[in-house]
């Protein structure tokens, strides 16, 4: 054996018995994934991805023209069953005071408070930031979700959205709740269409209103959901 090979012989004995000697790896912490072995189940908390997107940041502090900001929720419904808010009462995120100052600085002329309720919740969140300081906060009213299980709803609602635009509601905001979550017996039963019938008085009332309407699409998430892959994988 030449010296030479006889070197390579013991450096490839070496790192045989050094790789040996290692400890095993220990996958026991592991989840077993229900699509068989081999394979590893990534739960959405330890999803981290890491952007493939590389352009430069800017940062806007404040608005060069001023802005109304249309998509706000500065009050939402205080109980909801599987989606499905059910009662007057409203819950309240912020006050105007606490707002204020934040919309002056980013030259925010106008927030719309899309989920201002109904009822008297709507009365409310009116007289809350509306009523105070008309030219910065407008308020839509809701459908009442809650009742769309009783006879005559069509003409309830209707009435109701009535009701709101007296007490200054200035629109309607029709969340993705109809589509996704609102059923026969609002929260259990088939899912209603959003083109039942029932909601035809308040469609033709909220046009001779000339009522801004906002409607969230209700698409579902399998629809747009993209399949969660690991950053491993997206490095690879």
């Amino acid at each position: 054996m030449s010296e030479m090979n006889r070197r390579r012989w013991l450096e490839s004995m070496w790192i045989i018995a050094a790789g040996s000697a290692l400890p095993k790896p220990d996958f026991s912490g592991q989840l077993k994934s229900p699509e068989g072995s081999g394979k590893m189940r990534l739960d959405l908390s330890e999803f981290q991805p890491k952007s493939m997107l590389h352009v430069p940041e800017t940062k806007v502090p404040r608005s060069k023209y001023p802005v109304i900001d249309i998509h706000t929720h500065l009050s939402i419904r205080a109980k909801s069953v599987h989606g499905v808010g059910i009662g007057e009462k409203m819950e309240f995120l912020a006050t105007p005071e606490s707002v204020l100052p934040v919309m002056d600085r980013k030259n925010i002329k106008i927030m719309v408070n899309l989920t201002g309720g109904s009822g008297k919740g709507l009365e409310e969140a009116v007289q809350r930031f509306q009523q105070p300081h008309p030219d910065r906060f407008l308020t839509f009213t809701e459908p009442s979700w809650d009742h769309s299980d009783q006879p005559d709803y069509g003409k309830f609602q209707a009435d109701e959205i009535e009701r709101a635009h007296k007490a200054g509601a200035r629109g309607l905001k029709v969340l993705k709740t109809l589509g996704l979550y609102l059923r026969e017996n609002v929260s259990e039963g088939r899912l209603v269409k959003i083109d039942d019938s029932r909601f035809d008085s308040m469609w033709t009332l909220a046009v001779r209103l000339a009522y801004p309407s906002r409607f969230t699409s209700p698409i579902q998430k399998r629809f747009f959901c993209r399949q969660i892959v690991s950053t491993n994988a997206l490095r690879n």
